[in-house]
């Protein structure tokens, strides 16, 4: 019979944990890292399971996630954070799911419908954001290399169809708070780590790539001002981490008499990547009209 112990790590979340553990208080075990909060978290979710421990709060949020799995006494974790809930829905679809399973599959991918500035993002990144995040006791753990990173399971995956709710972003503080103090700092760390080069033309280049990916390729424009909004917020962040590794090597100097040309050529270039993906775009949605259209004609 199949046994679930949610795992749960968090830091200061009085106004998330409470929906958080509602929506997750129908498995057999509920685990919580507090990662010495010193606001009412422990206190509210002791209402809800004995098995609360407090650790240091590391800046590798992953590390107290691990600890948090080697404490789960049932044969299934379910890992989740404050911020996210466990809909009636996909309650049912684990539920019945895990009754009728097959034998060698070991993890589940989980869609997340973020939340971000009071609106579902269904685009760029943000959707359908599939994350391993039920699996087998021991058959999952968090490498503890990189901040984003995902669980890394053993055997063979499945997927649930419902999401999980994710109430990511819900003021521009946020992101920047956590864009500054966690986020950038690994990413620096991990490029120095990675050896490869930065240059001068790259605090130009990486965060105009990050937004063309996110905001054409990844179709972050069908999210409105949202997808704009969050496709700029990306590229302030690979901004941000060029500028945290050329600190770490010193804010080493670039100058010469013809500064100015080279850098009016960079921006002639993003000009012109602008411009190829507005004119891609647009020519894709007029196609997709006109197949619509077309489409339409032929049922009636």
């Amino acid at each position: 019979m199949s046994k679930i112990s949610v795992v749960i790590s968090a830091y200061n979340e009085e106004k998330n944990i409470k929906d958080c553990l509602e929506s997750v208080k129908w498995v057999d075990e509920i685990i919580l890292v507090i990662n010495s909060s010193t606001d009412k978290t422990r206190e509210i979710a002791s209402k809800f399971t004995p098995k609360i421990f407090n650790r240091p709060n590391f800046k590798m949020l992953n590390k107290n996630k691990n600890f948090g799995f080697s404490k789960a006494a049932g044969n299934w974790i379910l890992n989740i954070d404050a911020d996210e809930r466990v809909t009636p829905e996909l309650k049912k679809e684990i539920i019945k799911t895990l009754s009728s399973s097959k034998p060698d599959i070991t993890n589940f991918e989980i869609p997340r419908k973020n939340i971000i500035f009071g609106k579902w993002i269904q685009h760029g990144l943000w959707w359908p954001d599939y994350h391993p995040r039920l699996f087998k006791k021991n058959k999952g753990h968090f490498p503890c290399l990189h901040v984003h990173e995902k669980i890394k399971t053993e055997g063979k995956r499945g997927r649930f169809k419902n999401p999980m709710l994710h109430y990511n972003y819900q003021t521009v503080k946020q992101y920047i708070d956590k864009l500054n103090y966690i986020y950038t700092d690994n990413e620096a760390e991990n490029f120095l780590k990675s050896a490869q080069k930065i240059h001068w033309y790259d605090a130009i280049r990486m965060p105009v790539d990050d937004f063309l990916k996110n905001f054409f390729a990844r179709q972050g424009y069908k999210d409105g001002l949202h997808g704009l909004a969050l496709s700029l917020l990306q590229a302030f962040y690979s901004m941000i981490v060029f500028l945290k590794v050329w600190e770490a090597q010193k804010f080493w100097q670039y100058n010469n008499n013809r500064f100015l040309n080279e850098t009016q050529k960079e921006f002639k270039k993003s000009q012109l990547q602008i411009g190829f993906w507005f004119r891609k775009t647009a020519t894709k949605s007029l196609s997709t009209f006109f197949k619509t259209l077309l489409s339409k004609k032929k049922t009636k």
